[in-house]
């Protein structure tokens, strides 16, 4: 038996696939179509295995450190597999997962705070397609750089896996300006998002009536 038939045991879910469609698949058909092929370590369908393992406790969030425990898969295969989840992620769009490409997209979702009597600071956190992911309220009271630490604003993103995020805060005065603490804390969350790879993508005001973006104001 050569080595291609010994460990490359993937035409059979391949084959099913041309022949029928995807849906007619099994869970683990469909990793050993997508993974396809084993090595001298382990078969097809042992990674596959170990891996609908990990996807049944992670779902989409798997990690590219948890795929590098699978014996067998190596650099190339766990490029694959997450770019496969992260294109079906990015083209299953929920009605939950509104696209933020724009101050004014950005401002819709933020209508809840438009009319507290504290400010509230909010962070959105955003996938590689400007999708959201997350929007949380991180802190309430007078806005100021040591109120609002890069620690907690970045935290979630971090966990989120997110590529970048919005954020924003409301006025209960009424003004749009930004104040110099408001420049600050923008110009501190923005340094500290370059340095962990998360973009600060804008920065909003809003009020009862309107909204400003800080970012576009520099």
């Amino acid at each position: 038996m050569s080595l291609k038939n010994k460990y490359d045991t993937v035409s059979g879910p391949r084959e099913k696939l041309k022949a029928k469609g995807p849906q007619a698949l099994s869970d683990l058909e469909l990793l050993q179509a997508l993974i396809g092929s084993g090595n001298k370590q382990t078969d097809v369908a042992e990674i596959a295995r170990k891996v609908n393992k990990i996807l049944r406790t992670r779902r989409l969030n798997i990690a590219y450190d948890q795929l590098e425990t699978v014996l067998g898969m190596g650099d190339a295969k766990i490029c694959e597999f997450l770019a496969s989840i992260e294109l079906a992620k990015r083209y299953l769009i929920k009605p939950d997962q509104p696209i933020i490409d724009s101050p004014e997209k950005a401002a819709e979702q933020l209508a809840s705070i438009s009319d507290k009597k504290q400010e509230h600071f909010v962070v959105m956190t955003l996938d590689g397609a400007n999708r959201m992911i997350a929007k949380r309220t991180i802190t309430v009271g007078t806005l100021t750089a040591s109120l609002v630490h890069p620690r907690e604003v970045f935290a979630d993103a971090i966990t989120d896996r997110a590529a970048s995020i919005i954020v924003a805060h409301n006025h209960p005065s009424g003004s749009l300006k930004p104040s110099e603490s408001d420049k600050e804390v923008t110009k501190q969350l923005s340094e500290t998002g370059k340095l962990l790879g998360v973009d600060l993508i804008d920065h909003i005001i809003i009020t009862k009536s309107d909204y400003s973006s800080i970012k576009g104001q520099s």
